[in-house]
């Protein structure tokens, strides 16, 4: 496999023949917005094929394999792991021109869509249905399903709902060399075979390119109440988790913020904060509606038990909008206070939620770097956002280590490197930490036999040595 992959002249005129001309980019300034995505990192891709359909999708892909040349599956570009960038040059094969709903059907509860479609597209076509699809990452607004698929996406939902290949009945895909594969299938129930469904979703574009895919809707619940709980100290909130989790029926959605994120807010004037308030849970419950009101008393009571500072409960749509402002407000904040934030998306087993924390502010301390936690603490999945500027070689340098001392703790924790982000490049020097050697040679033996020549999404994954 080379280290590199340049797109040469010749090579350039057989992917124009192979797929139109107008469908590929080779000039530098067409293809600067595919050479980035949210980690900041920088990548120009050789050429930029923009696939509006499967047979265009077979076609630069059998070209690139004939030739051995590497592609890196692409559509939002919306990731946090650089999992769509070109880090070995070649070829950025673009599904998001593939952005129709081909059918809505309400009666089985599924449709079939093409990675292209933004996730709130989605979801606004079903709701006159009353139906939605489940996985929600905070960028809905821009993120696609095929995205969603390659990293195996989540969101708030997933405390109740669980996270993509949850959603996902069947696919079709394109492989490296240009066969077309169909999985799954219409039915939610189907065991025929291995579960080459599940394989593809979060492979991250080094097994195949999916093209469409089957996916499984949920009833859009009746109601929604939000309550907001401020607590005086992080353990507190993490047993308001854990006891919530534990008893009865679980919030909807539980996303827990640290002192770092209240002072935050405090600075912006954008929610009022207590003084003596050190961690915040926003929490939904959503059903039946004459039981709403019921379901949201019970969790009051439960929280109301351990003290907290303050607690509200909303009792319009518009208070509930005002509850979630809190969580909303936090990205752009922290755009405005750091040239980058590293966000690491870990995830503990709820009972570690409170060392988890109480580790990342440790780690704050030895490091002299400002790190920022928020999340869905309901499945123990928070972001650590560690705040750095790019140009400092030293906090650079400290940083780098803090994120091994992180993803120790997590390791130690029993926990996970990633929740819903992915590996991508940016953690796959750590990929052996988690999933140990034997396994990871299993995932490398299965690598090689959908894509043989290595030139699906080549530097993603898998470490180097």
């Amino acid at each position: 496999m080379s280290d590199h992959y340049t797109v040469t002249r010749t090579f350039l005129e057989r992917l124009k023949q192979a797929v139109a001309p107008a469908q590929v980019l080779s000039k530098p300034a067409e293809m600067e917005a595919y050479a980035w995505d949210n980690t900041q990192l920088r990548y120009m891709p050789g050429a930029v094929v923009l696939a509006e359909n499967r047979d265009q999708v077979v076609a630069a892909l059998k070209t690139c394999n004939d030739a051995g040349m590497a592609v890196t599956p692409r559509c939002a570009g919306t990731g946090n792991v650089g999992g769509a960038l070109a880090v070995q040059g070649g070829v950025v094969l673009s599904t998001q021109k593939m952005n129709r709903i081909l059918e809505i059907v309400p009666e089985d509860r599924l449709a079939r869509v093409e990675p292209g479609v933004i996730n709130d597209s989605l979801q606004g076509a079903l709701a006159p249905h009353g139906l939605f699809w489940p996985p929600n990452p905070s960028s809905a607004k821009s993120c696609a399903i095929g995205g969603n698929l390659a990293m195996c996406a989540a969101g708030p939902n997933a405390i109740r709902y669980g996270v993509t290949r949850d959603w996902v009945l069947g696919l079709e895909a394109v492989l490296a060399d240009g066969t077309v594969i169909e999985t799954g299938g219409w039915t939610t129930k189907n065991v025929v075979g291995y579960d080459l469904t599940r394989l593809l979703i979060g492979s991250e574009g080094t097994l195949a390119v999916i093209t469409q895919a089957i996916v499984k809707l949920a009833p859009r619940p009746q109601a929604r109440r939000m309550l907001r709980a401020f607590f005086s100290s992080v353990s507190q909130a993490a047993k308001a988790v854990s006891q919530l989790m534990a008893v009865g029926e679980p919030p909807s959605a539980i996303e827990f913020l640290d002192a770092a994120c209240l002072d935050i807010l405090r600075s912006e004037n954008t929610v009022d904060v207590p003084d003596t308030a050190q961690a915040l849970l926003l929490l939904e419950v959503s059903g039946n509606a004459t039981m709403i009101d019921g379901m949201a008393e019970a969790v009051n009571q439960q929280i109301q038990a351990l003290k907290p500072v303050e607690m509200a409960v909303a009792e319009s749509d518009a208070e509930a909008e005002q509850i979630w402002s809190a969580r909303h407000a936090l990205s752009p904040a922290l755009k405005k206070l750091s040239p980058k934030r590293i966000n690491e998306d870990v995830v503990v087993p709820v009972s570690r939620l409170a060392a988890l924390i109480d580790g990342v502010s440790a780690l704050a301390k030895q490091s002299a770097i400002p790190i920022v936690c928020f999340g869905h603490a309901g499945n123990g999945n928070i972001h650590v956002n560690m705040l750095v500027d790019p140009a400092d070689a030293a906090i650079m340098a400290r940083a780098e280590k803090a994120l091994e001392k992180l993803f120790d703790l997590v390791i130690r924790l029993n926990g996970s490197l990633s929740g819903e982000h992915g590996i991508g490049v940016q953690k796959k020097a750590f990929m052996s930490w988690e999933v140990g050697t034997d396994t990871l040679a299993l995932q490398r033996r299965i690598k090689r036999l959908f894509d043989p020549l290595g030139i699906m999404n080549p530097g993603k994954i898998f470490p180097d040595t």
